[in-house]
């Protein structure tokens, strides 16, 4: 059984396509970046499929943020292909594409929650402004329909919508980190990459996030890569889970298999919590 039927069969909501349609939406090929002597990744390799969810766990310095920072196309790999679908229908490997070529993926098809909500808000701007100010950026200019549009989400992301006009400084934190994911997929992206999306929150305010991520996830048959120290929220939110250790992917598979049956002696020090990360 190949890895789409997998993650489709363990999604029971998302209906199988026949499978000689059914492609990566993401292949990622060797990737490996360095900093001077020191490994950030090497070698990583994996696909990701529609509708997917890759969760990447690892402690801290074992290049989880270093391999998301490079498929987003934050930093750029020193060697390595990122190839994605496009809704074209064409494989692009986003390494080579030019910047302006990159930027517009990033307003249209990707989109990143940062771990801090004010990496990814404009503090003195609007809860409304925004959301509006992505969809602005992809060409909407009909005033109305943009604030409906801001409305909307904030409602979808369980936002009191009273609270359009006001500014994001004025929110709990995990306000603002509905308030950014809300930012990120008013434009319908088909790629989200997220790190550590829960981090910095007390419990109860993490289980209402991840049950929100996950609803909006299933609904919009959304792909996500998602970075986290948290075994807990890969379990909730990833179908497939890369370990990470010294920038190498030292074990891979589907997520409930990696956690309850660790074979590499890395990943179960992390599933017994004897390592910190």
């Amino acid at each position: 059984m190949n890895n789409a039927v997998q993650i489709q069969a363990r999604n029971a909501e998302v209906e199988t396509p026949d499978a000689p349609t059914i492609r990566p939406l993401l292949q990622v090929d060797r990737l490996t970046k360095f900093y001077g002597g020191h490994i950030g990744c090497a070698d990583v390799s994996f696909e990701l499929w529609p509708g997917e969810v890759m969760g990447i766990v690892g402690e801290s310095g074992s290049g989880k943020s270093t391999l998301l920072s490079c498929l987003a196309g934050h930093i750029a790999p020193d060697s390595g292909r990122v190839m994605f679908d496009t809704r074209e229908g064409a494989l692009r490997d986003t390494v080579t594409m030019s910047e302006p070529e990159r930027r517009m993926l990033g307003r249209t098809d990707w989109a990143f929650v940062h771990q801090n909500p004010r990496d990814g808000l404009r503090m003195g701007v609007s809860a409304g402004g925004n959301v509006g100010e992505r969809l602005m950026a992809v060409g909407a200019r009909h005033y109305g329909d943009i604030r409906a549009a801001a409305t909307d989400w904030l409602g979808r992301v369980e936002i009191d919508t009273g609270r359009v006009d006001d500014r994001p400084r004025t929110f709990s934190g995990g306000m603002q980190q509905r308030l950014q994911i809300a930012r990120n997929l008013v434009t319908g992206p088909r790629l989200v990459f997220m790190d550590e999306p829960t981090g910095g929150l007390d419990v109860s305010v993490q289980a209402r996030l991840l049950d929100l991520m996950r609803g909006l996830v299933r609904d919009l048959g959304l792909s996500a890569v998602v970075v986290t120290h948290d075994l807990a929220v890969v379990r909730l939110l990833a179908h497939r889970l890369m370990v990470m250790k010294g920038g190498h992917v030292v074990e891979a598979g589907l997520t409930d298999q990696v956690l309850d049956d660790p074979q590499h002696p890395y990943t179960q020090l992390l599933v017994s919590s004897v390592l910190q990360v």
